[in-house]
């Protein structure tokens, strides 16, 4: 797997869980959505991804979006 694929997969996955998290838990949670939420947006525009830098560093694979 590409470090493209590991970070959308684990930006939906924690988008899930913290939705399920506001539901069951407490709402509070919604702010984690919104933070992963914007990581996502600002790596749209600039490129740089924290997840993507970390995956890098333990040697998975690059892809074409974060080289």
């Amino acid at each position: 797997m590409t470090i493209d694929r590991l970070v959308m997969a684990f930006a939906g996955c924690f988008i899930l869980i913290s939705l399920l998290l506001s539901h069951f838990h407490s709402s509070y949670w919604l702010w984690f959505t919104a933070f992963v939420g914007a990581n996502l947006l600002q790596s749209a525009f600039t490129g740089f991804c924290p997840s993507a830098k970390l995956l890098k560093a333990l040697g998975v694979k690059p892809g074409n979006a974060f080289d």
